[in-house]
């Protein structure tokens, strides 16, 4: 009787076991509520058993695709997507079924970074009680991606796709909201997907893979200098990567935005570092997708005066190394006061007008802030060219921030006059000007500006 009692038991343990193994799953990301990138083709995977035949049907296509599970239980279908709409349904059919409702068509971003990406308004927020109240948007979509970390790529992430509402909005990251609101808004209700995935006080290489750190000795040695344990956060290099980035490889995006850097101060490379952190996630998708990130703000750094300002001259340098690229400058909007500078709103909108000028072809006028161009001398005076210069002006009656080093390397404060579009700058000090800086230092908030309002980035640079 035992033994009968034993062979039942293996008997129904082998059909329930085998009964989940059989079973289609799929990647927390596609699910329910989720966005699709519309106007093209899009990659959907999951598990299933070996052999296992695979049927997939979309409400706005008519073809049924279908494929079958691999020696290692993976299966993916590739299916066109059109204009934006929704709400559709997916149905994916194997010795289960499993249909995801509400799926709309549209455009998807991924969010990261550290801290100020991951912010939310309930963390604290300028004007937070009316911005919470007003976020009803059903055609915005949010994903937070769950803080996990790993010494290999992992297969999925925890998280769900939620509609955007004042109880959800809250507890997702400020920049990310806002850069959706502004592009729904303008882009007419088109639906907008905005995975976050972010993680406070991390530093970028553990948002690399860590073999490609290790084949490159600048980002090697970089990473060295990182702080090299944290209550906060892992430190090593890869694991946010494997674990909250290589799951979503693959899963189709307009582009990606980020913030971080402040983890990073002091790092004169920063600008191979981030760009490092493109190539890699690029190759990882395959795909070129944009790359749109905010200079961190200005803050008072213990133990220095430049810390800050030489990763944020870094990162304006990346702009002309990386393609498809761009950078939005906040000095103007933040406090040196606190590291998480709660005027986020701009922030997000600075981004979204980058989107939508660059992907979008909407005509927003100037997008991006003056950049350093040139600087040409004719004895001891400067001529200093910029980028994005149109009606450059200053809010108080002088430009204040221009410093000028001779031969010896010894900066010097420098008078500046607008001419045009120009910046005529010239030092008593300074017989023959060699080198010449702007807003160099950790709290140095812009007072130069274009029409649109934009702040000049910080710069050092040689005189020609």
């Amino acid at each position: 009787m035992k033994n009968n009692s034993l062979y039942l038991f293996a008997i129904i343990t082998l059909l329930i076991t085998g009964n989940a193994m059989a079973n289609i799953t799929l990647p927390a990301f596609f699910a329910d509520n989720m966005v699709l990138q519309r106007n093209t083709t899009v990659k959907i995977w999951g598990w299933a058993n070996p052999k296992e035949e695979i049927t997939l049907t979309a409400s706005w296509i008519k073809d049924t695709y279908t494929t079958t599970g691999n020696n290692e239980a993976y299966w993916e279908i590739e299916i066109p997507t059109t204009k934006a709409g929704g709400p559709y349904t997916i149905n994916i059919k194997g010795y289960n079924q499993v249909t995801l409702n509400n799926v709309m068509l549209g455009e998807v971003w991924l969010c990261s970074g550290q801290s100020n990406m991951e912010w939310t308004a309930s963390a604290g927020l300028d004007n937070a009680e009316a911005e919470i109240a007003a976020a009803n948007y059903p055609n915005i979509r949010l994903f937070t991606v769950g803080k996990m970390s790993s010494e290999y790529p992992q297969l999925d992430v925890k998280g769900n796709w939620q509609v955007c509402t004042p109880e959800t909005m809250q507890y997702f990251s400020a920049v990310g909201y806002f850069f959706a609101k502004t592009l729904s808004e303008d882009l007419k209700n088109v639906p907008i997907g905005v995975i976050n995935s972010s993680w406070g006080a991390t530093a970028a290489e553990v948002w690399i893979p860590a073999n490609y750190i290790a084949n490159d000795h600048i980002l090697a040695e970089a990473a060295t200098k990182i702080p090299q344990e944290s209550e906060w956060c892992p430190t090593k290099p890869g694991r946010t990567y494997n674990a909250m980035i290589a799951p979503l490889a693959g899963f189709k995006i307009a582009g990606v935005l980020w913030y971080q850097g402040e983890t990073n101060a002091n790092s004169a490379v920063y600008n191979k570092t981030l760009g490092g952190l493109i190539e890699s996630w690029r190759t990882a998708w395959a795909d070129d997708f944009s790359f749109y990130y905010v200079q961190i703000a200005p803050f008072k750094y213990e133990g220095g005066e430049y810390q800050g300002v030489i990763v944020r001259d870094a990162q304006r340098r990346l702009l002309n190394e990386s393609t498809n690229t761009g950078m939005v400058v906040i000095s103007d909007v933040s406090t040196n006061e606190d590291i998480h500078p709660r005027n986020k709103k701009p922030v997000g909108e600075r981004l979204a007008n980058l989107a939508l000028s660059k992907n979008y072809k909407k005509d927003k006028g100037i997008v991006s802030s003056p950049l350093f161009e040139s600087a040409t001398a004719n004895g001891k005076k400067i001529t200093v060219h910029f980028k994005n210069n149109e009606g450059l002006h200053t809010k108080n009656k002088k430009v204040t921030l221009f410093e000028v080093a001779g031969e010896d390397g010894v900066f010097h404060p420098a008078k500046a006059k607008l001419k045009g579009d120009t910046i005529i700058v010239s030092s008593k000090e300074v017989k023959t000007p060699k080198k010449i800086r702007f807003a160099w230092h950790n709290v140095a908030q812009a007072d130069l500006f274009n029409k649109a309002g934009l702040p000049a980035s910080s710069f050092m640079a040689q005189i020609k």
